[in-house]
């Protein structure tokens, strides 16, 4: 674990902390652009049809566009879409920057830093708004959101059980290992494994063998594994068929309420 002072890491964490949440999900990847973002939507659809009311929440976003009413993260629009959210964009995602980097550096570059305020104040609206909420964090685990905290922090401050987005093919073993092993030191429960981008017409032996593997080194279920579908695609708000098929396998309503949180 990297070596971080505490006194501001505490403050964040106690801010956070104080959130009471009886129903959600953190999900987290094993990198930047792994599909968080799809697969999140995608569970939103799902629980959505299910009848529950689901609140989506993107603390964070970086590389948004700038629009007349500000920054705008396309993250935060799918999102919104498939949850039918009545929240407004800047309650479903309070904390936006242009420049497509980590959050500590976009804040600096933005001479703008992270406010963690009007972050908790979203979060209170998201969690009273719906009956489960999901939470997508930014890049993987180990982002730092400040110097002094990263995304394990945040995940760790929320206490939601964290699912984990990860690659189809050849490297996913070991950025999927660290992932896991973090998320249990840090004392999270990890509620299972998504696999993204499948791609049966690949020549990458390994996307065959990886969901084996990942199932018995971690002991986790893999939950899904998603294949890739031109038709799904996050910046124009499309959800395939394909995609929310291999989603709609898992049973997320019966998966949330069995967690312990």
């Amino acid at each position: 674990m990297l070596k971080m002072t505490t006194k501001n890491r505490e403050k964040i964490a106690e801010l956070i902390s104080s959130i009471t949440v009886k129903n959600g999900i953190f999900i987290t990847g094993t990198d930047t652009g792994v599909g968080k973002t799809l697969v999140t939507g995608a569970i939103a659809w799902c629980l959505r049809k299910s009848g529950l009311k689901t609140g989506v929440f993107k603390p964070v976003a970086t590389g948004c566009e700038h629009r007349r009413e500000g920054l705008v993260s396309r993250d935060a629009e799918f999102l919104s879409h498939c949850s039918d959210s009545e929240l407004p964009l800047s309650i479903i995602n309070p904390v936006t920057y242009s420049q497509p980097l980590a959050p500590w550096m976009a804040a600096q570059k933005a001479g703008q830093p992270i406010n963690w305020q009007v972050i908790a104040d979203a979060y209170r609206q998201v969690v009273a708004a719906g009956d489960v909420v999901l939470v997508e964090g930014i890049g993987g685990a180990m982002v730092p959101l400040e110097r002094d905290f990263l995304v394990l922090d945040l995940m760790a401050a929320m206490q939601l059980p964290a699912l984990i987005v990860a690659r189809a093919g050849l490297g996913t073993i070991n950025h999927t290992l660290l992932t896991v092993e973090v998320c249990r030191k840090a004392g999270l429960e990890v509620m299972g494994i998504v696999i993204n981008g499948y791609n049966s017409d690949s020549t990458d032996e390994s996307q065959e063998s990886n969901p084996r593997v990942l199932r018995d080194l971690t002991g986790l279920p893999v939950l899904s594994v998603i294949p890739y579908e031109k038709d799904s695609c996050v910046e124009k708000g499309l959800l395939g068929v394909e995609v929310l098929g291999a989603v709609r396998l898992a049973n997320w309503v019966e998966l949330i309420e069995k967690t312990d949180h």
